[in-house]
């Protein structure tokens, strides 16, 4: 059986945390940022983990994280 190759895209998404958990990134900070207050710009900061319907799509498309 041949090796698996991770999802570039979606490694460079992701990252594990020590226990187990994969971390991603809120959308929506990259422009139009004037339209959004300081209490929402802020909340999108914070990292989030993925949701739990996720993630066996993320296990097949980054085996190796």
């Amino acid at each position: 059986m041949p090796k698996l190759k991770n999802h570039r895209g979606y490694k460079k998404r992701l990252s594990k945390t020590s226990t187990g958990k994969l971390k991603r990134k809120h959308a929506g900070q990259s422009h139009f940022l004037e339209k959004r207050t300081s209490k929402r710009k802020r909340k999108l900061q914070v990292a989030d983990s993925v949701h739990d319907a996720d993630k066996k799509r993320i296990k097949r498309m980054v085996p190796y994280l």
